[in-house]
């Protein structure tokens, strides 16, 4: 039994707390023929005015941005060996603004959350460097599991007044 959520904060800590010292993740896309694909990845999240944002410093393949083309949905696996596990389902949009990539860098480098991240400059010069691109991650669904017990938590955020209920994803 998932226990559901509408405010980020009701799991923030354990989102942090996995992500932090789980660091790797697997991103999956899917082709124009629904087929999905696989890749290692380490994106960075933070808060912003109470909900997750991610941030995926990456290149821009000929696969992946083909793939985020047909369809900007991805979702985002972390498992640690006791089973503590995340999963992000968010939809990714590039945004290679020069202030998005120093602010990404920036978080990269401080480590968001505490643990998350990696030195950019392995792969890439600075912020401004072309072959940097940048994902912005907006989540419409993560699910906390605590390995422990199999405690699952998810958060989703609450229907804006606008929407209708059966579109809110």
């Amino acid at each position: 039994m998932s226990l559901k959520v509408t405010q980020f904060a009701d799991l923030e800590s354990e989102f942090n707390a996995y992500v932090g010292s789980i660091n790797y993740a697997t991103m999956v896309t899917v082709d124009a023929r629904n087929r999905p694909r696989t890749r290692v990845l380490i994106p960075v999240w933070e808060n912003v005015d109470g909900n997750p944002v991610g941030w995926l410093a990456t290149y821009n393949t000929p696969v992946k941005a083909k793939h985020l083309a047909n369809n900007p949905n991805v979702s985002f696996s972390y498992w640690k060996p006791s089973n503590n596990s995340v999963a992000v389902d968010a939809v990714a949009e590039w945004d290679n603004a020069l202030p998005v990539k120093e602010h990404v860098w920036d978080l990269y480098r401080k480590g968001s959350p505490r643990g998350a991240g990696y030195p950019l400059r392995n792969f890439w010069t600075e912020p401004g460097d072309p072959k940097l691109h940048v994902l912005r991650l907006d989540p419409w669904r993560i699910q906390v599991i605590r390995g422990t017990d199999l405690r699952s938590r998810i958060w989703q955020p609450a229907p804006r007044h606008s929407e209708p209920a059966e579109l809110v994803r």
